[in-house]
């Protein structure tokens, strides 16, 4: 669950409204954003593809890790994956900082 926000980050529909119709986080932060595309050449037997994403935690452990879609490209075929990571921080809360 989401405690901060207001609108689900997968489908876009709202979670929770508050009393005065705000958000109850800040804007997201884009800390995270990578796209690749894979084709396959015009040769050859069909290639199969999975998409996972792995979460690890500050000592290495895997702590979340999911398949994200599974498929196949035919020849002269492509796919384009885009992996996105948005950081929020609640109403209220103070700045970290690192040292």
């Amino acid at each position: 669950m989401l405690h901060s926000a207001s609108i689900c980050p997968a489908c876009q529909h709202s979670l929770r409204f508050d009393s005065h119709g705000t958000s109850r986080a800040l804007p997201a932060i884009s800390a995270l954003s990578i796209e690749g595309t894979i084709r396959h050449p015009n040769v050859g037997e069909a290639w199969e593809y999975s998409m996972v994403l792995s979460i690890r935690n500050d000592r290495g452990e895997e702590i979340n890790r999911h398949v994200v879609g599974v498929g196949a490209l035919n020849p002269d075929e492509y796919r384009t994956f885009t992996v996105a990571v948005a950081v929020t921080k609640p109403a209220g809360a103070e700045p970290t900082t690192r040292s």
